[in-house]
């Protein structure tokens, strides 16, 4: 089952930060946000408004060089940030975790062309583009939601 998407104009790096702060309070373990967009679209600044808002960490580093960053949320749960840019193989995503992650965590993925058959059925797609000097933000709900993202 696939909604409407959401859109969200985004003029700015706080109103970034903003939606993922918002987006952060409506995920549980087992939700995955896929991040597409180009380079410097703010991919890593809404993740951090998530990370901010369910792990308290307000400055978290960009996984680019780690490939993971993992936290655990004030909840108890666990948050996977991945970022695949250098991923070159899909064999390559086995040495990561994320199946127990997609199981498990709330999953942060940027880059997430490079999933290929890793990519799960049930996820949020949410699509950066430019505009003008902001961002456009929109969200795909693929599979059930429900309606926890209605006051996003």
């Amino acid at each position: 089952m696939t909604a409407s998407p959401l859109t969200y104009s985004l003029p700015d790096a706080v109103a970034t930060g903003s939606l993922g702060a918002r987006l952060g309070r409506a995920l549980i373990p087992g939700d995955v946000v896929l991040l597409h967009g180009d380079l410097g679209m703010g991919k890593t600044t809404l993740a951090r408004g998530m990370i901010a808002t369910l792990c308290g960490v307000d400055d978290a580093p960009s996984p680019t060089y780690t490939l993971v960053q993992s936290y655990d949320t004030d909840r108890g749960d666990w948050l996977f940030h991945a970022d695949l840019y250098r991923i070159e193989a899909e064999a390559e995503l086995t040495e990561l975790g994320l199946d127990d992650a997609f199981d498990d965590a709330i999953c942060l993925i940027e880059w997430p062309e490079r999933l290929g058959r890793y990519r799960p059925e049930r996820r949020l797609d949410l699509h950066l583009t430019q505009d003008g000097d902001g961002r456009i933000a929109q969200i795909s709900m693929i599979g059930d939601w429900g309606d926890r993202l209605a006051n996003v």
